[in-house]
């Protein structure tokens, strides 16, 4: 059953390309079966919007979000008899405005959003994957003595953000789990007690209630020498009794199944024996959302499509 959970198309994230249908056609060639579409929320300040989208309004923004539903279903139709498509969003978590607005969302579109990626790309209102200058920026925002107390605050204020973001909404999917070490992977985390605290504590959390990780190949075209999240985190995932989907957060019809390839070896690595990808359900689950998660069945690794990834890097 290959899956993924998470993507976007240029259609509705403009530093993505192509169109969301592209996105679809591209996933249905490689042979997922599973595919969710989950472009942005929209944001709720002008001052938070990206350079791409300089000519845009607050207003455009959310015009866009709803026809990415309109147009998502469409696809949903259109293509049910080759891929099971699921309909979703990722999060954001700026200020309390982006939270109360994807409040908004969930309740007036309850039934056209099948589930949501809980994703932080913000520290104190300053994006922290944008590019390496902004991520500093983000660094600078804390005043402390020394550079390790400054890292040490700003991976508390994101793993706070994060847990806030997963009690309130409880995603089905938690985003890239430590995309705030994205410009230091070699980062330890276990350097710092207090943070390692607020992951066992956010991950315990997800848990709980049933959410799945995602193991995000993304990270790998980002120069990583893993997936998101990495060891250490897959670590404590499995410790707390943690359960894993994948996601490729394609960014255009380009980027779909980017460097599966490499993901089987990264699985066995940390020892993940076991998938889980979502599936539409006439029970709702915790967050009042139909859709739950289902284990694949057997040796998920021994699946034809990922002959078919090493096929496609072979032939390149």
């Amino acid at each position: 059953m290959p899956h993924s959970h998470h993507s976007h198309s240029g259609q509705f994230c403009k530093h993505a390309t192509g169109t969301l249908e592209q996105v679809v056609e591209e996933a249905i060639r490689q042979g997922f079966e599973v595919y969710g579409l989950t472009e942005h929320v929209p944001r709720y300040r002008q001052v938070d919007l990206y350079p791409e989208e300089e000519h845009l309004t607050i207003d455009d923004l959310a015009h866009q979000f709803d026809a990415f539903l309109a147009e998502a279903h469409r696809l949903k139709v259109k293509y049910a008899t080759q891929i099971q498509l699921l309909v979703g969003l990722e999060s954001e978590s700026i200020t309390e405005l982006d939270l109360e607005g994807l409040d908004g969302i969930l309740k007036r579109s309850a039934g056209h959003i099948d589930y949501v990626v809980g994703s932080i790309h913000h520290v104190r209102g300053t994006p922290i994957d944008f590019d390496f200058a902004t991520y500093q920026k983000a660094l600078s925002s804390f005043q402390c003595d020394n550079e390790s107390e400054i890292q040490e605050a700003f991976l508390q204020a994101y793993f706070d953000a994060q847990y806030d973001l997963i009690q309130r909404f409880k995603p089905e999917v938690i985003g890239h789990f430590d995309l705030c070490r994205l410009y230091c992977p070699q980062l330890r985390f276990s350097d710092f007690p207090e943070v390692w605290k607020k992951i066992e504590r956010n991950v315990r959390c997800a848990v709980d209630y049933g959410a799945l990780f995602e193991i995000n190949a993304a990270a790998f075209r980002k120069k990583w020498d893993t997936a998101y999240p990495g060891a250490d985190i897959v670590s404590v995932i499995q410790e707390y009794g943690g359960r894993f989907a994948l996601s490729d957060d394609s960014h255009g019809p380009h980027a779909v199944g980017l460097n599966y390839h490499r993901l089987p070896q990264y699985l066995r690595s940390v020892g993940i024996s076991e998938l889980w990808y979502l599936k539409a359900s006439a029970t709702p689950n915790v967050a009042g959302r139909n859709i739950q998660a289902v284990q694949l069945d057997g040796d998920c690794l021994t699946h034809k499509f990922w002959r078919g990834k090493m096929d496609e890097v072979t032939m390149s």
